[in-house]
């Protein structure tokens, strides 16, 4: 049994939005698994945006591989266990029935989930959550919040609330989006029932966040800029929220 299920999305979502939290679990004992979903290859022929991505990260056809690796290094800076799935990331994922690309600009990632992915029979959604069901049994979950709205954030939260009891339940901030947007309330629904915990960092979580974060090197151009950028950004938005913060439902437990 695992203490601490982390579900990233990404090749990043977690450490960048939970490193500290990670690193101190971790440090105390506790067992701790990266589930990252979307970590299968590219296809052999890319959309006009996937190749824009690539040629940002300066990373060929095996950009998913690479970009493994730099998850494996984060995970070994923050001491926690990692597992990749084979799903592919929205920018490479394709109509079944089309075969056209569903994601295919910016602000089509950061819109609305294709239909065709939300059914829980034959579509994505459905594929995730029989994925979840097979992870091991762990004490807390942690999700991500979906601020952002990042299309894949927001399918593998919705397969988590199907899956995992209240009570497992945990949210993550989705970093650095809630840097950039803020908290928009719609994150929390209805808005009912929900409490906040900030979670203090000390000086060695701080640095292994900072580290695991700039281990996805492919990754820091998109997201900071620069190194020195991610060197000033980081510590500047721990400082502001005094920490990370986590948030559950009233009939869950912290």
């Amino acid at each position: 049994m695992i203490d601490f299920l982390y579900l990233s999305p990404h090749l990043d979502d977690a450490a960048l939005s939970s490193g500290g939290v990670i690193f101190q679990q971790s440090r105390a004992g506790r067992s701790v698994l990266v589930v990252t979903f979307m970590a299968g290859d590219a296809p052999p022929v890319l959309s006009a945006f996937a190749q824009e991505l690539h040629d940002r990260w300066q990373l060929d056809l095996d950009a998913a591989a690479k970009r493994r690796r730099e998850d494996e290094a984060a995970c070994a800076i923050l001491g926690a266990d990692f597992l990749h799935l084979a799903f592919p990331d929205c920018v490479y994922r394709t109509h079944p029935h089309t075969g056209e690309n569903m994601y295919r600009s910016r602000e089509e990632i950061f819109g609305l989930v294709n239909p065709v992915e939300l059914r829980e029979t034959d579509g994505l959604l459905g594929v995730i959550m029989g994925e979840m069901k097979r992870l091991p049994e762990c004490g807390r979950v942690f999700i991500p919040l979906t601020i952002g709205n990042h299309v894949d954030h927001q399918l593998i939260r919705q397969a988590a609330e199907r899956v995992f009891a209240p009570a497992q339940r945990l949210y993550y901030e989705d970093y650095p989006y809630v840097q950039w947007h803020g908290f928009p309330p719609q994150v929390l629904g209805d808005g009912q029932g929900w409490q906040s915990e900030v979670v203090g960092l000390d000086a060695a979580a701080i640095q292994a966040r900072h580290q695991a974060i700039a281990a996805y090197i492919s990754q820091i151009p998109t997201l900071f800029g620069t190194l020195d950028a991610l060197a000033e950004q980081l510590p500047a938005h721990i400082a502001a929220k005094e920490g990370e913060w986590l948030w559950h439902k009233r009939d869950g437990v912290l």
